[in-house]
């Protein structure tokens, strides 16, 4: 086994170097391969794929001490503010602009529509809740959906893309939405 790693030990250092960046590294992932590569010998099948053979325990050993050595920084609460996608930030601030269209609605479907789409509530919970039956409380949700939707089309433009909501800005006649909302 000797003289077959010799042969081969200079290249396997390199392509370690290459891997790592750190030739100290490589000389301590270079004996581990010698140490795997003595004990499990017995397992080669045929001499003339030693070298691919090495290549192969070189690799893994590699891969082993990145997964055994990963340095992970540990993040101070405040160090890391996440960066929301624009589209996320137009969807957020456009669902404050929402918030007076819904005192809009005819009273039954605003009550359905605030339950459903700003509490987030089952549409069997919003039934429970108004003592509907699932169909009613259904029909109520939809056809509120629909009168949000004709508010929201005449007081809004909205400028959307394959992202989503690219942008929008209330129409002249309705910038007391923008006000309540406290978006301009």
């Amino acid at each position: 086994m000797l003289t077959e790693w010799l042969t081969h030990k200079d290249q396997l250092r390199s392509y370690i170097v290459k891997k790592t960046g750190d030739r100290d590294l490589a000389d301590d992932i270079l004996q581990e391969v010698y140490i795997k590569a003595s004990q499990k010998i017995k397992q080669l099948e045929a001499k003339d794929k030693l070298k691919n053979w090495l290549y192969r325990i070189t690799h893994n050993t590699i891969m082993d001490f990145y997964r055994t050595h990963q340095n992970h920084e540990e993040l101070v609460d405040n160090q890391f503010v996440e960066e929301l996608p624009a589209e996320v930030v137009n969807l957020q601030k456009m669902g404050q602009c929402l918030r007076p269209m819904f005192d809009c609605l005819p009273e039954k479907y605003r009550q359905a529509m605030i339950l459903s789409e700003l509490d987030g509530l089952s549409q069997q919970a919003v039934a429970d809740q108004l003592g509907l039956s699932l169909s009613g409380a259904k029909s109520r949700i939809q056809r509120g959906r629909v009168k949000l939707k004709d508010i929201l089309t005449d007081c809004c433009n909205i400028e959307t893309g394959r992202e989503g909501i690219i942008d929008f800005h209330p129409k002249h006649k309705c910038t007391g939405f923008a006000k309540k909302s406290g978006v301009d």
